[in-house]
């Protein structure tokens, strides 16, 4: 198994630990990733800006993959939904397509659509599987209760984007339990975590955000896994500001599901940057099965 990784814009420089985390565990796992520094922006910042900016932004990444013959890995959910729906927009629409290869000529560049895009958690699910990480799993949790946050942009267009199921997911839940711990019900597991309508909207961003968090606590959360940059950031550094802001008392720590699936692999924490999290997350240690 071997991939293109695509970081984004954000994660090298909000999330370090989303990328550190997730080459320790692809390592252990035996997937090999391929840095293309060539890359750019997913175009997503341009999607309702300048649609053609949007998708053109896309097919150079789609582009260079394709020119070293890889499929792309991506983190952010919010970059795999962008390149789902550049790649369905150009696969409709053969004089955009041309258009944009027109472009990428320039460089040297085709896109002649023959890339995957997969986000993390599908590779781990349909490439690697559940029971090869259960074979890597040294130190299961025990007592620990996780509230899975899917995220809108790996289900929603759902015909496009192609995750899970959109009204009943079980991906992400079926890769939590694997590691021992149990995936919770919640009542918004399924709603938005805010983060889209921070900068224009902050009041009613946090308002999404204090819900979700005071769902997952009252069903017996003791962490919220995320699998995406923007939903990361939003249940962990904003939830911080809004602690001070709002002055809530009943933080629920965010771990990246990278980070709950190394430490109990047996990766050291330091790899798995738990220390680099806003809100400290060092206590799911005390859940490993000894």
């Amino acid at each position: 198994m071997k991939y293109a990784l695509f970081l984004g814009c954000n994660i090298p420089i909000r999330l370090k630990q989303y990328e550190s985390s997730s080459r320790a565990v692809l390592q252990e796992l035996g997937v090999t990733l391929v840095d293309i520094p060539e890359f750019n922006c997913c175009g997503y910042p341009l999607r309702n800006v300048d649609l053609k900016a949007f998708v053109l932004s896309a097919a150079r990444n789609f582009a260079l993959a394709e020119q070293q013959n890889l499929n792309m890995l991506v983190l952010c959910k919010c970059g795999y939904g962008t390149f789902r729906m550049a790649e369905h927009l150009m696969k409709e629409n053969a004089a955009l397509r041309e258009e944009m290869n027109a472009v990428l000529a320039k460089e040297g560049l085709k896109y002649e659509g023959d890339v995957q895009v997969k986000h993390l958690l599908s590779v781990l699910f349909h490439d690697v599987g559940i029971e090869a990480i259960s074979e890597k799993v040294t130190m299961p949790y025990e007592n620990l209760k996780i509230a899975t946050h899917y995220g809108c942009h790996a289900l929603r267009p759902s015909k496009i984007v192609q995750f899970d199921d959109p009204v009943s997911p079980s991906l992400f839940d079926q890769l939590v339990e694997v590691t021992g711990a149990e995936s919770i019900a919640w009542p918004s597991k399924l709603d938005c975590c805010g983060g889209p309508l921070l900068g224009t909207h902050d009041e009613l961003s946090l308002d999404f955000t204090q819900k979700k968090l005071t769902d997952a606590k009252n069903a017996g959360a003791n962490y919220v896994a995320t699998g995406c940059t923007f939903c990361q950031v939003q249940f962990d550094t904003v939830q911080k500001t809004m602690g001070s802001e709002r002055g809530l008392n009943h933080q629920l720590p965010s771990i990246l599901y990278s980070q709950l699936l190394g430490l109990c692999m047996g990766i050291k924490k330091e790899a798995l940057g738990l220390d680099s999290n806003e809100i400290d997350i060092t206590g799911v240690e005390k859940f490993l099965a000894t």
